[in-house]
Parts: structure tokens; C-alpha cells; sequence
């Protein structure tokens, strides 16, 4: 008894109640119920059981009966076949030599058997004597004859074709070209020859105008039952050519593997059939069902690994024939839902519709190198509209399953035994290969070629966006279908290529003409309505605050040659000739916007971010973010501001409002979390535009802050809100100030650079807190440092006492000075002193004398590290201890009088540098190498390899920019490369070993999420203060006087008499001389500024004190010419008659 029964009836005696004399309390109604339904249960079970028991006998002893007959039927076929005599006839044929073939050999296991036993010469007998019979022009004699002749024999001829295709399919299936086995290979050629002349009525010799009808009756029939799945054609030639080495065939087309040749060959000529058949009218009988046969050969043989690889070049025409590739490409659309629950359930490497798009790619075009063409009589739009569907396909797979690691890749592709992948060309790694599968995706001819049947542009009539209405009623539904393929494969691209990614399609997409004009017009068609965004210049009035001086606007000499700029005039899909706006007299463009027009730069249907725009529209902004962030890396300053390639700076402007405008919506609208990727490419491109803006500028200020300008949070709740996120980056909830720090971490240009100052003073303030709260000490006092600084070795005896300090220099130190002579100089530190001593130090330790800085050879004199300073002793760690210095003085706020590169100051605020930023170290290898970049002749006369030479320390160094650059020349084809290598070691791998060490000293004090709300031009000002105007009176209507002073004061009048007269970069000096001398004074011994600057008297100014404010102008460089008037004749009178000894030098 079985368990189940078993346990049935344990449960029915533990259960069991006697009714004898019982009472009713022993078993109830409902007891009683359960239990006779109970027992039927169990009689139903025990029924079950016996019936499928008696089956499995059934089927057991039907299958051991019918093996036995079959091996009987076996013995006595063979003993007939070797001794028959008879006249072999279709008839014959018919019923003597198939029907027990027929019988034995379908039998799966049997004739595995026979192939395994390799006894195989019965079938090679039978295959024989079919085709002499089929070629036989005598119609009794010739097999297919019984095709054209009664119903019933038709019908006999039918179902034995039918069984000899099933077994020629199964031969084939079983058929392995590793083994190079001639027997095999000329057995399953002899099924493949026999099944092409079953299949082709031409090869019968017996058919003639009367039953040439009924041939071809017969035949469609066939190849019908040939493509459905219980005939298994094309499940077999897809087990077949997944096991071949196509590099194999090639080399042996005569040789031993030549047998396998002819069985590809047959293999694909089935494949083919039913797309190659001669349709029959409808007239009683249906014509073949070739979507049905597409689908068939889609799913099967276009999915196959390498499909084009593995069979030999011979073949591959067949498969581009239009008859055959035309119903394919309309296939995906029917097979769609069927290939995504294949690839759910697939956990190969790369799924069959991936192999699927790269079949198509590989057989519908034709290439070598950088060069191809479609295939001719292809039809570009189903082309474009399958290869979009796939890719998309794709897409959606690896998004939800991703892709394995390269150490995955052999277990995927010989797992079990049916391998999907046995054999692959030798061309290094999976997604390597795969990648050069589909080369002309990234080739330049491909995307021409879609383009050529697309509008050469987007209708200019009103087209209203409207969210989530039907995308396709918009522009070019074509171009839609190319954009969407494209940003499918960049995405594909990034996955099967994570060391380059998507750099090869980007590359091929920035530089092909026009395109990413095209794509800004299709997005700006979708965004804005036909005069939501005029500019036109009698409508609109002039931004102050986006003009540019002069200054600013003056161009770097012009190349003398021209053929970058030809090649970038064709991407902006213009002529070198066309007319373009020059910047001049200060203007950013030809008209302005107002100068508070934050509504008009704050895109409305922008607003909500991604959930405000279709899906279509994300792939459009995505591809074009993708693709102009990589053209953005190339275009020097010339070509963007002067040459205005490829885009006008109206269209500039109109474009960094609509990123601007689409990342603040996503982060306010908690987008990021779903659409990371599109708000990452919007937000490169974004920052790119920014950083070259800062630069030099081509937007008004309030573009950048037109989204925030009316939803910023207070300073001190976003800088606490940025302080939380950055402590916990794990914490990312939905509310309001998580979404606005990640504003600030990400576009922090947003907020005002005065309220980022503000908000970097809130930080520093907060970290006072947290370490007040800790106990540590954040003021003078007790328990300060105390060091002990020689004036004359202030640099050594500050790295000495304070270098190990690290963090703990946040904590305020006691500095007393010793004077040149050696003596301890009066005065209490309460402050001033240690500003005294952080200015001083700073300008001691990067003055040039030192070697760890050098100057710049800009006019603006910007410090950089000296290269050599790696040769110093300590030179390293001395940089390390600058920038805590640095630090030190960011985190107390005290003002630097330097400025550092602009390089050198991105790499501390985590940013890359790219060619324009070397016109500001070195202004004339900037110049050389645009030179070099648009050289209309051969390079090559200019004898330049991949090398750079530097003077360090007296010593000639060569350094090569890329391994074995002393042997590759600069030619035409990689000047480029050159260019970018040779500005890329200049202003970053030069630089980056003193960036890091200054970086390390940086971070003990400022954080690094500080620093990244800055760009490196806001960095020198937070450190050194502005050049921006500032308003003298102003200054002068908000100052307090004490002491006895008063405005009418004659010192303080003499003082702002001075000030109001000099020029801006001189009042600046000053005021930063002032903060200092003032902090001094007020801090350290408490003498009011103006006692200090006028005496005792408020009435006259002790010749003294007219030094003090003589050595007050000369310690800023201002140049004193105040003093040469009549103000220094007045002090000369007064100095001698206040002192007899006193003498004032000018």
C-alpha cells in the first residue's frame, strides 16, 4: 500500500467508533458526515491508484511489443534489402521499403542507436535508393510520383515524406562537426540532398504541365508541416550550425570538413524553403503561411550566437536575400511578448533577442573598417523599426537582469549539454566580440544611411506639447525611431562595455553632420510652443548682469588653419560661410533678456522633471544630453564662442535653461531615484556648460537661478539639511530637505554664489557646534596651542610645530612672535596675532623663492606647483601642510592675498580639466597646440611623436604621453589625440600628485562636500575675495566711529578722500588690508582703527600716522598718488610743527 493510502487508512482506525449500546455522546452527526466523506475519498484515491498503475503497465508493455516488432521488422528489412531482386518501383518503394523503415527507424531511441553503433549503412541504402528513384524520369519507377496520382496515394506519398523530413531533421540534430566524422557527415548530407528534392518539384523528373499543379499541391503541404514546431526543422538546424566552427569550414570547403560544408549548405536551403516557394492560388487548397515561417526562422536561427561568424562568407548571400530578409524584419513586432518570456526565463549571458538584433545588423549590412553600405533593395524604415523594437527589447532585459561578470562568461556558455554557444570566434571576451558583431551602429555611414529617409528637418509649424499625449503626432515619427535606437545602444553600449562604455557610439554621434542639431530641433519642437521662448530683440531689453566686459570677451589669436573648423561647421549643418554674430562692446549676444526675468529662463512644462515629459521625450533628452556632453569635451573656446559650433549662444542660452530648469525638477520633484540616468547626462551636460560659462560668459546670471528662485530653503535649514545628507549619503528619504541638498551637492550654481558663501560660513559654524558640544575647545583660552613662531623662519618653525596637528589646527593656537633680531615681541594673541601669522605664512611659503609654488605666466599671476618641488626635502609634505593653511584660513575666514590655477583648484573641488583650462597656465602651449589642432597640412612636417620634454632641475626629462609614444608620430589622424594627451598631462596628470597632497591637508580642516558646492573660479574668491565693484559710499554710510571720532573727523575724511579716488582692484586691496589691520588692532590690544589712524587728537593726524597710511597703501600695491598732491604738502606742514625731528619720506 502506498504512503498516502497508508496513512488514510491510520487515520480511518484511529477514528473508528462502535455503535454497539454507544451512547449518542460517542459520535456525532457531523463526525459521521466527515467520516463517510472521508472513507469516499479514500475509495476514489485507491481507484486512481490502480488505474494509473494499470497505464504504466500498458504503456510499458505497448513500448517493449512495438521495440520488439520494430527490431524484428529491422532484421527482416535488412535480410530483404541485401538480397532483393525485385523491380524497384514507386510502389515498391512505398510500401516494402519505407513502411518498415519507417516504423523501426522513427523510434527516437532506436535510431539513436544506429548512429551511436554507427550502423548506418541501412539508412545510407534507403536515402540511395530514394533519390536514384526521385531521379528517375520514369513515372513508376520515380517515388514522387505517387504525389500526383489518386488521393489515397497522395496522401500515403504526404505522411512518409512527412516521417523521412522528421528523420532527416533528427540526423541532422545529431550530426556533430567536431567529431570530423565522414560516415556521419555523409549520411546526414545524403538526408539533407533527399530532403531539398522532396521539397523541390523541379528536381522530379515526372512532373509535366497536367500534374504540375498537383506537385506543387503536394509540396506546399510539406514545407507547412515543415515549419511547425512537431516536425522540428528548425529546432535541428539550430542544434546543427550552434556546433560549428566557422573558421573550420572556411579552411576545409574541400578538405575532410567538405561534407559538413555541403550539409550547412543543404541546412540553410531548408531553412529557406518555404521563403523561396512558389505561392499557390487559393483554389482549394491555402497558400503557406509565411509570417508563420518567419516567426520559425526568426526564433530559431536568428537567434543563434554569431550567426553570420559561423557560416562560411559562401552562404551568407542566401541569407540577405531580400525573399527571405524582408518577412523577417516584420516578424519582431508579432514575436515581441514571446521573445520577453523567453529572455525572463533566460540566464545566458546574452540573450537571444540580443543576438537576434546583432544577426539583423550583421546581414542587412555590408562593411570593412570604417566604411559600408546596406544591402541593396533594404527597406530603411522597417529596418530602422525592427532594429528599434529589438534594441528595446534588449534594453528592458538587461535593465531587469543585468549582465554577468567576464569570469561568467565560459559557464554560461557551455552550460549543460545542449550548449547554446559551443563554439564562438576567437576574439577575446564575449561583450568584446559582441561589440564587433554590431561595428556599424558606430560607424558613421550606418547612422547617414537611416537618416537619408528622414525630413532633413521638423516641421516649424505649431506643434503643442501636451504630458503623455501620443508622442508620434509630434515631428518625424522616422527620426523618432533612429533617435530611440540610439539611445537604446549607447545604453546597451555602457552595459556590455563597462572599461569604454558608450564612447564609440558617442564619438560617432558628436561628429556626424548635423545630427546633434537635429536632435536639439526634435527636443525644442516637443518643449516649447511656437512662441513660448521668442528672442526677438525689440521685445526684449538687455541683462546687465549677464554682459561681458571686454576684457572677458577679447578671443585668443585665431589658427591659421581651418579644417577643424570645416568639420565642425558641417556638424552644426552649416556652411564655413555663413554669416555669424560676433560678441562685441560687452554684449553677450544681440539681445538680452530682463534683468530679473527668472520666469522667463524657468521652463513650465519642465518643471515637475521626469514626471512631467512622455517616455519618448526621456530617450530624446537623454541621448541628446549624452551626446553633446562628449561633443561639449572637444570644442575649444574658439569654436564655441567665435565659430558658434554647432549651436548659436542664443541657442546655448536656450539649452542650459532647459537642463537648468529639468535637474532642479527632478531633485524637487524626488525624480532621481527612477530616472537616475537620464537626470546624470542631463546634469554632466549641464555642468559642463556651467564650468565654461564661468569661464567666460554666454548666460545672465539669473538663468542659473531661475528655477530656485522661488523655492530656495533659508541658508541656515539647507546648509543642515546638505550637513545630514553628507554625514548619512544612505538616508535618502522624500522630503523636502533631502531633495534640496541633493540640489546643492549636485547643481549648487542654483543658489546665489553670495548665499553659497553664506552657507559655507553655516557649515563652519554647525562644525564649531558639534565640536562645542564634544567639549572641544573652539576659542581663545586656556589650554590653546602654544607655539612660538621666528619671524625670519616663519615657514620652517610653522611646519614644524603644527604640521602633525592634522584636524586638531580647527582649535584656536597662541602665537607669539620672535623678532629678527631674537627677541620675544610684545602683545597678547586673542586672535589677530593668528591671522597675522596665517597671512604671513601663506605669503612667505608660495612665494617663489620657497620652490613649492610658482606664478603663472598669465597676466593674473595664478600660483601653481612647481614641478620640481618633488625634489625638495619635504617638498610633498610641506604642500600637504600649505594646504592645511589654506584650510585654516577657509575655515576662520580670513582672507589670502593669492590665487591659485585654475587647474590646480579643480582638481581640490573634484572636477576634470580639460583644453581650454590651459590658457590659463600656459597661454602659449595653448596656442601652439590649437595650431597644431587645425593644421591644414601634413603634421607630419612637424616632427612631433607622443612624447612631452620638461627642464627639472637641470635635467631634460622625456615623458611619454602613452605607452611607446617615442615611436608613434603625430599624423592627421591622430593629432586629436595628441592635442587632448598633451593638455590632459599638463593639467592633470602633472599636477595631480601636489593636488592630492594639498587636497589631504585641505580636507583636515574643510570638508570635501564644502569645496564641491564651488566652482574653482568661486574657490579663489572665497579665498581671496572678489574683483567685483563694491560701493565706497556705502561702506562709508554704515561705518561706526568711536574713540572720539566722527564722519566730520579730519582723519576720517582724509581717509575715504583717498579711498573714493582709486580704482576698483586698488579699493580692493585695500579693504582687504583694512580687515587685516583692523582685526590686529581691535583684537590684540584693542586700540580703536581710528586712534590708530588719526591719534589722540580728532583733529590732526600725526606724521606718524600719515606712514601708517603710506605703508597701508604701499603693503596692498596700490600705487599712493593721493600723497603727492596737496594732501602730502598739508602733512609735511604738519609733521613739522608736531614734531622738530619728524621727516615724512616719500
Amino acid at each position: 500500500m502506498s504512503d498516502p493510502a497508508r496513512e488514510l487508512a491510520h487515520r480511518h482506525h484511529v477514528h473508528q467508533v462502535s455503535l454497539r449500546g454507544a451512547s449518542t455522546k460517542e459520535i456525532t452527526r457531523d463526525a459521521l458526515l466527515h467520516r463517510v466523506s472521508f472513507e469516499r475519498e479514500l475509495r476514489s484515491y485507491q481507484r486512481r491508484v490502480s488505474a494509473a498503475a494499470l497505464l504504466i503497465q500498458r504503456i510499458w508493455r505497448g513500448y517493449h511489443v512495438m521495440r520488439k516488432l520494430a527490431d524484428e521488422l529491422q532484421e527482416e528489412w535488412e535480410l530483404f534489402m541485401n538480397h532483393h531482386d525485385a523491380l524497384v518501383t514507386c510502389t515498391w518503394i512505398s510500401a516494402n521499403l519505407l513502411r518498415p523503415f519507417l516504423l523501426f527507424s522513427t523510434h527516437s531511441s532506436g535510431l539513436r542507436h544506429m548512429l551511436y553503433a554507427r550502423n548506418t549503412k541501412q539508412i545510407s541504402f534507403c536515402f540511395t535508393i530514394l533519390l536514384k528513384s526521385i531521379d528517375s524520369a520514369e513515372p513508376e519507377k520515380n517515388f514522387c510520383s505517387l504525389a500526383v496520382r489518386k488521393s489515397e496515394e497522395k496522401a500515403t506519398w504526404l505522411y512518409q515524406a512527412k516521417k523521412l523530413v522528421s528523420l532527416c531533421s533528427f540526423i541532422l540534430a545529431e550530426c556533430d562537426p567536431t567529431e570530423k566524422d565522414e560516415e556521419k557527415a555523409q549520411l546526414t548530407a545524403l538526408g539533407m540532398r533527399l530532403v531539398i528534392s522532396l521539397t523541390d518539384p523541379v528536381e522530379w523528373k515526372i512532373i509535366n504541365s497536367v500534374n504540375n499543379h498537383d506537385a506543387d499541391v503536394a509540396v506546399n503541404n510539406l514545407i507547412r508541416f515543415m515549419i511547425t514546431t512537431k516536425c522540428g526543422l528548425y529546432k535541428s538546424v539550430r542544434r546543427y550550425i550552434t556546433k560549428l566552427d566557422a573558421n573550420d569550414l572556411a579552411r576545409n570547403v574541400n578538405g575532410p570538413a567538405g561534407g559538413y560544408f555541403l550539409v550547412t549548405a543543404s541546412a540553410i536551403t531548408l531553412a529557406l524553403r518555404p521563403f523561396c516557394l512558389r505561392y499557390l492560388e487559393p483554389g482549394g487548397v491555402c497558400p503557406l503561411d509565411v509570417k508563420h515561417a518567419a516567426e520559425q526562422y526568426c526564433t530559431f536561427i536568428l537567434t543563434i550566437p554569431y550567426l553570420t561568424q559561423r557560416l562560411p562568407p559562401l552562404l551568407l548571400p542566401a541569407l540577405r536575400h531580400q525573399s527571405s530578409l524582408l518577412p523577417c524584419l516584420k516578424v519582431p513586432l508579432i514575436i515581441s511578448e514571446k521573445l520577453k518570456v523567453e529572455e525572463a526565463s533566460s540566464d545566458l549571458k546574452i540573450p537571444a533577442v540580443g543576438w537576434f538584433l546583432a544577426n539583423v545588423i550583421s546581414l542587412t549590412t555590408e562593411y570593412a573598417d570604417d566604411s559600408g553600405t546596406f544591402i541593396n533593395g533594404l527597406d530603411i524604415k522597417i529596418y530602422t523599426h525592427t532594429i528599434n523594437h529589438l534594441s528595446e527589447i534588449f534594453l528592458e532585459w538587461i535593465e531587469s537582469n543585468g549582465l554577468a561578470s567576464e569570469n561568467d562568461e565560459d559557464e554560461d556558455l557551455t552550460k549543460g549539454g545542449n550548449s547554446i554557444v559551443k563554439m564562438i570566434p576567437a576574439r577575446g571576451s564575449l561583450k568584446a566580440s559582441y561589440i564587433e558583431l554590431v561595428k556599424p551602429v558606430h560607424q558613421q555611414w550606418h547612422l547617414r544611411g537611416l537618416l537619408s529617409v528622414a525630413e532633413t528637418s521638423i516641421s516649424n509649424q505649431e506643434c503643442t506639447f501636451v504630458v503623455n499625449q501620443e508622442f508620434k503626432s509630434h515631428g518625424n515619427s522616422h527620426l523618432l525611431d533612429v533617435v530611440i535606437f540610439y539611445y537604446c545602444m549607447v545604453r546597451i553600449y555602457a552595459f556590455l562595455n563597462p572599461l569604454v562604455g558608450p564612447l564609440p557610439i558617442l564619438n560617432m554621434l558628436s561628429f556626424t553632420p548635423g545630427f546633434t542639431v537635429k536632435l536639439w530641433e526634435l527636443l525644442e519642437g516637443l518643449i516649447f510652443s511656437h512662441n513660448a521662448f521668442s528672442l526677438d530683440a525689440n521685445e526684449v531689453t538687455r541683462d546687465r548682469g549677464g554682459s561681458c566686459n571686454n576684457e572677458e570677451q577679447t578671443m585668443i589669436s585665431k589658427a591659421s588653419g581651418n579644417k577643424w573648423v570645416n568639420v565642425l561647421a558641417k556638424i552644426a549643418g552649416k556652411s564655413c560661410d555663413a554669416d555669424v554674430s560676433r560678441l562685441s562692446n560687452g554684449d553677450v549676444t544681440s539681445s538680452q533678456i530682463f534683468e530679473d526675468a527668472y520666469e522667463f529662463w524657468d521652463i513650465e512644462s519642465l518643471k515637475q522633471g521626469c514626471q512631467g515629459i512622455s517616455k519618448e521625450l526621456q530617450c530624446i533628452l537623454y541621448l541628446f544630453c549624452s551626446v553633446y556632453a562628449h561633443l561639449l569635451l572637444v570644442l575649444d573656446d574658439i569654436e564655441f564662442y567665435e565659430k558658434q559650433v554647432p549651436f548659436t549662444l542664443s541657442r546655448q542660452q536656450r539649452i542650459s535653461s532647459v537642463l537648468n530648469t529639468f535637474v532642479y525638477g527632478s531633485f524637487t520633484h524626488n525624480c532621481s531615484q527612477n530616472n537616475q540616468l537620464l537626470i546624470d547626462a542631463a546634469v554632466r551636460c549641464l555642468t559642463l556648460l556651467y564650468e565654461r560659462d564661468s569661464r567666460h560668459k554666454f548666460c545672465p546670471p539669473s538663468l542659473w537661478v531661475a528655477p530656485a528662485s522661488r523655492s530656495r530653503l533659508p541658508i541656515p535649514a539647507a546648509a543642515r539639511s546638505h550637513e545630514a545628507l553628507s554625514s548619512n549619503p544612505h538616508c535618502r528619504d522624500a522630503s523636502g530637505c533631502h531633495r534640496m541638498s541633493s540640489v546643492i551637492s549636485t547643481i549648487p550654481h542654483v543658489f546665489p554664489f553670495e548665499e553659497r558663501v553664506q552657507m559655507f560660513r553655516e557649515f563652519i559654524k554647525l562644525d564649531k557646534d558639534a565640536r562645542r558640544a564634544a567639549g572641544e575647545l573652539t576659542g581663545p583660552g586656556p589650554g590653546s596651542i602654544e607655539i612660538v613662531v621666528r619671524r625670519d623662519h616663519i615657514v620652517e618653525d610653522g611646519f614644524k610645530q603644527l604640521n602633525f596637528l592634522g584636524s586638531r589646527l580647527k582649535s584656536c593656537f597662541n602665537i607669539s612672535f620672535v623678532s629678527e633680531s631674537g627677541l620675544p615681541e610684545a602683545g597678547l594673541d586673542y586672535g589677530g596675532l593668528s591671522k597675522e601669522f596665517l597671512t604671513d605664512i601663506a605669503k612667505a611659503a608660495f612665494e617663489p623663492k620657497y620652490g613649492f609654488f610658482c606664478q603663472t605666466s598669465t597676466s593674473e599671476g595664478f600660483l601653481v606647483p612647481n614641478t620640481s618641488a618633488r625634489f625638495l626635502e619635504n617638498g610633498i609634505e610641506m604642500i600637504e601642510f600649505l594646504g592645511r593653511m589654506v584650510g585654516k584660513a577657509l575655515y576662520e575666514g580670513i582672507l589670502l592675498e593669492y590665487c591659485f590655477s585654475l587647474p590646480f583648484v579643480q582638481k581640490l573641488v573634484g572636477r576634470y580639466s580639460f583644453l581650454d583650462e590651459l590658457s590659463t597656465l600656459d597661454p602659449e602651449l595653448y596656442k601652439n597646440l590649437i595650431y597644431i589642432k587645425n593644421y591644414d597640412g601634413d603634421v607630419k612636417e612637424l616632427a612631433l611623436d607622443f612624447t612631452i620634454a620638461e627642464d627639472l632641475c637641470g635635467k631634460r626629462i622625456v615623458t611619454e604621453l602613452r605607452p611607446g609614444g617615442k615611436c608613434i608620430p603625430v599624423t592627421n589622424e591622430n593629432k586629436l589625440q595628441y592635442v587632448y594627451a598633451v593638455a590632459d598631462y599638463k593639467l592633470n596628470r602633472q599636477v595631480l600628485p601636489f593636488a592630492n597632497a594639498f587636497y589631504r591637508g585641505l580636507i583636515d580642516l574643510i570638508s570635501p562636500s564644502w569645496l564641491n558646492i564651488f566652482t574653482a573660479k568661486e574657490f579663489n574668491q572665497l579665498l581671496s575675495g572678489g574683483k567685483h565693484d563694491f560701493d565706497v559710499e556705502d561702506l562709508k554710510s554704515n561705518t561706526k566711529y568711536t574713540g572720539g571720532y566722527s564722519e566730520g573727523s579730519r582723519t576720517v575724511k582724509f581717509f575715504w578722500e583717498v579711498a573714493i579716488k582709486l580704482h576698483t582692484p586698488e579699493q580692493i586691496l585695500i579693504m582687504k588690508k583694512l580687515r587685516r589691520e583692523i582685526s590686529s588692532f581691535q583684537e590684540s590690544v584693542k586700540t580703536n582703527f581710528w586712534q590708530k589712524l588719526g591719534g589722540s587728537s580728532s583733529v590732526l593726524m600725526p606724521v606718524q600716522d600719515y606712514r601708517f597710511l603710506y605703508r597701508l597703501f604701499l603693503s596692498a600695491k596700490v600705487p599712493a598718488r593721493e600723497y603727492h598732491g596737496k594732501k602730502m604738502k598739508e602733512s609735511r606742514q604738519i609733521g613739522n610743527s608736531t614734531s622738530s625731528t619728524a621727516e615724512f619720506q616719500t
